[in-house]
């Protein structure tokens, strides 16, 4: 695209979800969330729906709040904080599960929790990076290690919200930017 074309642009290049940590991670939630909840939650329990709605929500938020950016930045932050609430209910979720059946908690800087850091270091971050743990691990274990997978996705929520608050003070909102084109071009036109 030449530099003239890209100056005249409205509308940013966005939409490209599967690039954003904070979605590939989201997924990840997702993916460990359906599968723990079918393994170890009775069938007919409410909250099986819950985390797995809560989780799909994260995720599809993400994802839509990426693709409606392209026309709405105010949309886009809507869309992503309510990733960041969803996320935030299923991350209670897992924490009421080990709390009612008396199973630890890790500390942030348990041993454990260092560990799915570094896993979370990854990328791109995919569900075959945590598959064995899914596969082989109790309880206890695979409930911690979405609730540190939820930590960081949150992190990176909220660094991305920041950002987005942030470009759209600098750069305005859609109809801003397309008023300062128009106004622009007819400066152009006055001008010859």
């Amino acid at each position: 695209m030449q530099e003239k074309e890209k100056a005249r642009r409205v509308l940013p290049p966005r939409g490209d979800y599967h690039n954003l940590l904070s979605f590939q991670k989201a997924e990840v939630v997702y993916d460990i969330t359906f599968r723990f909840t079918k393994k170890f939650l009775r069938s007919g329990d409410r909250t099986i729906d819950q985390m797995v709605q809560a989780a799909r929500s994260g995720k599809k938020n993400i994802l839509e709040g990426s693709k409606a950016a392209q026309t709405s930045t105010e949309t886009e932050i809507k869309l992503t904080n309510v990733a960041r609430a969803s996320l935030e209910e299923l991350l209670d979720d897992y924490l009421d599960f080990l709390r009612v059946r008396e199973l630890r908690i890790w500390d942030k800087d348990s041993e454990e929790a260092q560990y799915v850091r570094k896993l979370g270091r990854i990328t791109p971050q995919t569900y075959e990076i945590y598959r064995e743990f899914v596969e082989s691990r109790p309880a206890e274990t695979l409930a911690n290690i979405a609730i540190c997978l939820i930590h960081q996705t949150n992190y990176l929520i909220d660094r991305q919200l920041r950002s987005l608050e942030n470009s759209f003070v600098e750069k305005g909102g859609l109809r801003e930017r397309m008023t300062r084109a128009r106004l622009t071009e007819r400066g152009k036109k006055n001008q010859k």
